[in-house]
């Protein structure tokens, strides 16, 4: 069980790097499709946030105001009518969202009271989420593994990127200001590594969104007796002759280490979200779109202002 230890170093892989990547890549297509019906259950929500602005496409008409300049009235509209009308545009610029998903061998943990592993519950959010990226005209990409992408199969091409992709931790260097980056992760590694990680992402300038991926077993240590614990990363064993006399401790050492990340989230107005594989996939979807489409919206409206 990967949460009962503090693993010494998790991008030690003990597994080789090619036969990891044939493990993830063997699944994605149910996967594609999994997210696919995740993403439709939240789709509806994802849309009607455009405003106006530089643009192409035809938003709204809304009546011509006093002081502006006559070239902007639209005059086949404004014939039907006693008012003068201007023709707004969509405010079109892309937004670029960076995804990471966390494919570390801690994340093929799978209880019997969990739906899906950790690690295929983090590819859904990361497919979904670039299904409806893509679908409503934002750039998505792979952190580390590909060049932004804006299409409408933008989750197909994740995809194809997360089937060659090998478990190491994000690489931030293509990180900007004014771009997101959406980390899908267990988060249990030291607190100073992960700290040292999200500290990269500050230096950027780009806001990020964790998301805490667990499963409920990690959750609830439900454990007593004689235990045999194994870190998945390093393959060290531990057997402990009464597990139920860990329980508070560990449970305290979790509650911690999301005191920390929700502390530092807050403060730099970032996303901290936890999610047990229990529970659907849409659940964090729909809150990730909240705050994607917040930060979106005002970009837009800022835009809307200078033009």
């Amino acid at each position: 069980m990967a949460a009962a230890n503090s693993a010494p170093e998790r991008y030690g892989a003990t597994l080789p790097a090619l036969g990891e990547a044939k493990g993830v890549a063997a699944g994605l297509p149910d996967l594609l499709i999994e997210a696919r019906r995740v993403a439709a259950t939240v789709i509806a929500g994802w849309h009607g946030r455009r405003v106006a602005g530089r643009g192409e496409n035809f938003w709204q008409f809304r009546q011509f105001a006093s002081g502006e300049a006559a070239i902007a009235i639209d005059w086949r509209r404004s014939a039907r009518d006693d008012h003068f009308y201007v023709r707004e545009k969509e405010w079109e610029a892309a937004h670029l969202v960076w995804l990471w998903p966390d494919i570390s061998a801690s994340m093929d943990f799978r209880s019997r009271l969990a739906r899906a592993s950790k690690r295929d519950r983090a590819l859904v959010i990361t497919l979904a989420l670039a299904d409806l990226l893509g679908g409503a005209g934002e750039r998505v990409g792979l952190l580390g593994e590909s060049d932004p992408i804006l299409a409408h199969n933008a989750a197909e091409r994740i995809a194809s990127f997360i089937a060659r992709m090998t478990p190491r931790p994000p690489d931030t260097r293509r990180l900007r200001r004014f771009t997101d980056v959406v980390l899908v992760s267990d988060f249990l590694d030291p607190i100073a590594d992960v700290e040292a990680r999200l500290d990269a992402i500050v230096r950027s300038g780009a806001r990020a969104h964790l998301v805490q991926v667990t499963d409920p077993i990690e959750e609830t240590f439900p454990f007593a007796g004689r235990t045999e614990f194994e870190d998945p990363e390093t393959g060290i064993r531990h057997v402990v002759t009464r597990a139920e006399q860990y329980r508070d401790d560990y449970l305290a050492r979790l509650a911690a280490l999301r005191d920390q990340l929700s502390l530092l989230c807050r403060r730099l107005d970032w996303t901290f979200l936890v999610h047990r594989t229990d529970r659907p996939a849409s659940e964090p979807l729909l809150a990730l779109h909240a705050r994607l489409a917040d930060r979106h919206a005002l970009a837009g409206h800022q835009g809307g202002r200078a033009a």
